[in-house]
């Protein structure tokens, strides 16, 4: 956890924090952060998300909701966390930014600070809290990932989201010191596309990224999800893949990240 979401030993903390961010825009991050949210709630946990691209932000957009409290109300104490919090479609729960926030397209100690008071008062009252940060290594979703414990990287097997990717996780690794970062690679049209990837970027990583402890950040495939038209389908209608068509590759895809995700990273320690 983060030093900044430390609590007291009387306080109850219960939730795992998990940043989905990517190098690019456009490579389907918040489409899969709001499917995986949708697929943990299935395997029985109490899951937020959180849409920390502040500013920018598109997940009420991809869920088709009309939040009359955003985020911002909170920042700006015209509403509280409570009154923030909508149920989603899937029945996890959503915390959902303003977009087109200019206010938010930097990182002043005002947002720093209200940001963690709110991340911090979500820990006990969830298992598993999503951030669905913004693409690129701005401060701001910088900022956001370093709240996490683990970090999801969402990539595609196109040069640019490669290359990007590459850029997001050698800041992670000599900014944030992380030492892990999970891939899952979206739109692949082979098996074993994603896993070739991961293990050619790492390839990378090695040869080019150093550390303090002199040990590259260590890549782990979490899984990948093929490219299929009815995630596209899913997309213009705005719901949840589960919902359009659970029996699609993507969702079935999904569905496994969720499990590994539910049998690995969230193990309580």
């Amino acid at each position: 956890m983060s030093e900044a979401l430390k609590t007291t030993p009387a306080e109850a903390v219960s939730a795992k924090v998990l940043a989905i961010t990517s190098g690019k825009g456009g490579v389907g991050k918040t489409f899969v952060a709001a499917n995986l949210a949708a697929a943990l709630t299935r395997r029985g946990q109490r899951v937020l998300v959180l849409d920390a691209d502040l500013g920018l932000a598109n997940l009420d957009v991809v869920l088709n909701l009309h939040p009359k409290v955003t985020l911002h109300d909170v920042f700006t104490g015209k509403a509280t966390v409570d009154e923030a919090i909508v149920k989603a479609p899937g029945g996890f729960s959503v915390l959902l930014a303003g977009s087109g926030m200019v206010e938010y397209s930097r990182l002043t100690p005002e947002v720093r600070d209200e940001f963690v008071r709110v991340l911090r008062s979500l820990l006990p009252r969830f298992d598993v809290v999503l951030l669905d940060t913004g693409a690129g290594i701005s401060d701001v979703v910088l900022f956001a990932v370093s709240l996490a414990g683990e970090v999801l990287l969402v990539a595609t097997p196109e040069p640019t989201s490669l290359t990007d990717a590459y850029a997001a996780i050698k800041v992670l690794s000599m900014q944030q010191k992380r030492r892990q970062v999970r891939m899952i690679i979206n739109q692949t049209v082979r098996p074993g596309d994603g896993r070739a990837i991961t293990g050619q970027l790492q390839q990378v990583l090695d040869r080019f990224v150093s550390t303090d402890t002199g040990r590259p950040v260590r890549l782990i495939h979490l899984g990948d999800i093929p490219a299929d038209p009815s995630v596209r389908d899913a997309v213009m209608r705005r719901q949840l893949l589960s919902i359009n068509n659970p029996n699609s590759a993507a969702a079935l895809a999904i569905a496994q990240l969720a499990n590994k995700i539910d049998e690995t990273v969230l193990i309580k320690s």
